[in-house]
């Protein structure tokens, strides 16, 4: 249910043709729309269409190269994020600019602690870490538990609460829900309906449609770094409009589902164990199919991949590609029989993200055209990732960009690229493979999962998003509790049935 406007509210922040431009890039082109006070005003659009380039222009990380912003009844220029911070401007990244070594009170006061004679008040440090944990609920978290130690989403309400101690009264918050479990957002959508009573101004970046019309009024959507429409109140807007605007095309079936023949056995999983898993775990995926893994976090899903792919010692069991038991003790070992896998976090676990576009699409395939095994054919590397770079319709000026620089959904191209590049994939294993990433390019990383399973490459994806895992798979496997509870054919899925087998039983 969409939340209702504040009454008698105005614009209170705008954005009047706000461009940036980087060497090669126009990011950001003539921007301008206004949100009003009160308001959860989301800011929608494909990866790399502009949002994360806004918000560092208002919170004075990146200086506009054009454009101007009010904020109140004032024009602000801010050149550094302390000037931001001390007009009233918070902005909350899905990748928290928190200290984990220190405590939850140093954190929250960070560069404003309460001092005397260079020695810091620690009773007064705690006094007002507490009043600010209290503001956020959050008032079991102890000030002197070191950060690192809390749970993700008790770590956003330190944030949250961070900003507000500093008297934000614009807060921006970009992909919030990404990594949290759905007790923390509902706890998370608790709080920012708080703010928003009292009158703050919020920017609320999300792929998450639902989310959307759940929390926000507002929304404004871009597409290649311009301003495409806005609503000032979502009554009445729907989903395919939204989406026509982001995309510039209707989506009527993201997925795009079709049938394909299955061959023999591609990926054999016998009585595995290790860490995460309780019970022994045995599945098979035929070649040119698609399995999907679906579980609650805690489940075990990530962690029997990581079994599977050699990441994560076993404690038991075997694995098989092609009928045959293969030893795979390592990544290395599973890449050399091909078996493939693309990590829940890219940016942690997928991507060298000082290296380019390039030699991170080239990094397993370039041993293949090496001359005498060792000197690298840059004439191969080159035309390999020029060649993909078109395929997969990559948004990067070109291949010696650093793949940091990319959205989310294109560094999640390149490295399914990487596995496209490599010889004789036999099973590929994709962890999460939508994270974080918007409707267009959900539509296209679908394409390429289809392209691969048609190739008889066997496909097990795991999926926290219950529509997408039933919309890509040919077979459902449930976990719960470190085991497996169930297995379904396509035509005996329901949401029901998935989730009474994904929910814990009671003792």
């Amino acid at each position: 249910m969409t939340s209702a406007p504040a009454v008698n509210s105005g614009p209170y922040l705008r954005f009047d043709r706000i461009s940036k431009s980087y060497p090669g890039v126009l990011a950001l082109s003539d921007v301008t729309f206004s949100a009003r006070e009160g308001s959860i005003h989301a800011l929608l659009g494909e990866n790399g269409a502009g949002k994360s380039t806004l918000l560092k222009a208002l919170a004075g990380a990146h200086l506009p190269t054009s454009g101007s912003l009010r904020i109140g009844d004032q024009e602000r220029v801010f050149k550094t994020t302390a000037e931001a911070i001390a007009a009233g401007v918070a902005v909350i990244y899905q990748e928290l600019h928190l200290v984990p070594e220190l405590s939850v009170a140093e954190n929250l006061l960070l560069g404003r602690l309460p001092s005397a004679c260079g020695i810091v008040r620690r009773r007064q440090l705690d006094d007002e870490a507490r009043r600010l944990l209290a503001y956020v609920g959050e008032e079991q978290i102890s000030p002197r538990s070191k950060l690192g130690r809390l749970s993700l989403g008790q770590q956003q309400m330190v944030e949250i609460a961070k900003a507000l101690g500093r008297g934000a009264k614009v807060i921006a918050f970009d992909e919030p829900t990404s990594s949290l479990s759905a007790r923390e957002i509902r706890r998370l959508f608790e709080v920012i309906r708080q703010l928003q009573q009292q009158q703050k101004v919020i920017l609320y970046v999300t792929h998450r449609m639902e989310e959307v019309y759940e929390l926000c009024d507002a929304a404004t959507v871009f597409r290649d770094g311009r301003h495409t429409r806005t609503w000032e109140y979502l009554q009445g807007v729907t989903s395919d409009m939204i989406v026509n605007a982001m995309v510039g095309r209707d989506i009527n079936d993201v997925y795009g589902y079709a049938e394909r023949p299955h061959g023999s056995s591609g990926l054999a999983v016998k009585q595995v164990t290790g860490p995460g898993v309780s019970d022994p775990v045995s599945f098979d995926v035929k070649a040119g199919e698609i399995v999907g893994l679906f579980g609650l976090i805690g489940a075990g899903r990530s962690e029997l991949l990581k079994m599977i792919y050699g990441a994560t010692p076993r404690t038991g069991g075997s694995i098989e590609l092609s009928g045959r038991v293969t030893p795979i003790n390592c990544p290395g070992d599973a890449i050399r029989a091909g078996l493939v896998f693309c990590p829940e976090d890219r940016k942690k676990e997928g991507i060298i993200p000082v290296r380019s576009v390039g030699e991170n699409l080239n990094l397993s395939a370039t041993r293949h055209e090496a001359f005498g095994g060792f000197l690298i054919n840059r004439q191969w590397e080159t035309e390999n990732a020029r060649s993909f770079i078109q395929k997969l319709a990559i948004k990067t000026p070109s291949a010696r960009q650093l793949i940091r620089n990319l959205s989310g959904g294109n560094q999640q191209k390149v490295i399914l690229a990487r596995w496209l590049s490599e010889r004789n994939v036999r099973a590929i294993l994709l962890d999460e493979p939508t994270r974080g990433i918007d409707v267009g390019a959900k539509s296209e990383i679908y394409s390429i999962i289809y392209q691969l399973a048609r190739a008889g490459v066997a496909v097990l994806v795991v999926s926290s998003d219950l529509p997408e895992v039933m919309g890509l798979a040919d077979r459902l496997l449930v976990m719960r509790q470190g085991r497996l509870s169930g297995e379904l054919r396509r035509s005996e899925m329901t949401s029901e049935m998935v989730l009474k087998l994904a929910l814990p039983v009671a003792a």
